[in-house]
């Protein structure tokens, strides 16, 4: 692979496409039809999948509000690539279906975690990704109501907070005949200049590997994840996510105007081949990311890459099927 080089800086490119006023209102109208929907499950269904369920059993609670939200997850990849154009090529492993994953990526922008529903929908675990996600974005309406409900894990960035909070939420995850992609951002935010120069500068003083396009991964959470669940998982996905030309903001992706293509790498390590202890996982960690951070630079050179069997386009039909299945 060729040496690692810094991707360019996004903040005075054009946008791919030109802010239309038919774009503004195609986005405006797609997001209130999205807001507005969302809102119409979490009145009508949540309370049955979500409560009452609940009462009886976990598992079956758990696998009405995976079915139930997973056909509003759907409309997003629909929005993206259908509505927006937006080109979604994968590479890497072909990864089975219905697995029970601990999934790691990198963090370039805000909107990175909703490009994974895009791989989840192909493999039918929409309605089952859990994000670990700071606690801010658990209060946004409507969508926080729905991230309570789909059992996402917020946490506070500080580790005498969160520990209590993985270990309560994880002892619930254990269960493997529920279905489980837990997303994990090690970087623990999301990519710019200015963090990774502080990055960097950390790694000088630990020696710990110089990375370019990402941040150094932050190991507790990792292996502690790893730890509560390795008796359940059958994998870990390692997931690299690249924008072509710039990365979006979640209003670029609102109205279509960027990105015009993502590229979305995967890698499956089953379980058993990432060390057991703590130190082990971390170094294992810290050098999926240096190998993550040369082939991100590895792409940023290339127009286009190998694609996986399965990358095959979202089917306007099914994806709007899946959402009016009564």
């Amino acid at each position: 692979m060729e040496a690692c080089k810094p991707l360019k800086s996004d903040n005075n490119r054009l946008k791919h496409r030109p802010l239309t006023p038919i774009r503004v209102l195609r986005g405006l109208l797609c997001l209130v039809v999205f807001l507005s929907t969302a809102f119409m499950f979490l009145v009508y269904f949540a309370p049955v999948s979500a409560v009452m369920l609940r009462l009886f059993s976990l598992h079956y609670s758990r696998k009405a509000s995976s079915f139930l939200f997973g056909l509003w997850l759907a409309l997003w990849p629909f929005l993206f690539e259908k509505i927006n154009g937006t080109k979604v090529v994968f590479s890497g492993d072909m990864v089975p279906e219905g697995e029970r994953v601990l999934l790691i990526a990198n963090h370039r922008t805000e909107v990175d975690w909703m490009y994974l529903w895009d791989l989840a929908l192909r493999k039918g675990c929409l309605g089952h990704m859990k994000y670990i996600l700071k606690s801010s974005l658990m209060k946004l309406p409507v969508l926080g109501w729905g991230f309570h409900i789909l059992e996402f894990i917020a946490v506070e960035r500080k580790w005498e907070i969160d520990e209590s909070v993985l270990c309560n939420m994880l002892s619930t995850f254990k269960n493997p005949q529920d279905p489980l992609w837990l997303v994990l951002f090690p970087e623990g935010t999301n990519f710019t200049e200015e963090k990774c120069k502080k990055s960097r500068k950390f790694a000088a003083e630990a020696k710990l590997p110089m990375m370019f396009n990402v941040l150094l991964p932050k190991t507790k959470g990792f292996c502690f994840c790893l730890e509560a669940l390795r008796g359940s998982l059958n994998a870990v996905y390692d997931v690299s996510i690249a924008y072509k030309h710039q990365c979006p903001s979640f209003m670029d992706n609102v109205f279509g105007v960027d990105p015009s293509e993502v590229h979305i790498h995967v890698l499956r390590i089953p379980i058993d081949e990432i060390p057991a202890c703590d130190t082990g996982a971390a170094a294992w960690l810290t050098n999926r990311f240096q190998l993550k951070d040369q082939l991100l630079s590895y792409l940023q050179q290339k127009d286009d890459c190998c694609r996986m069997n399965d990358s095959s386009k979202v089917s306007k039909l099914i994806t709007l099927l899946n959402f009016c299945i009564p």
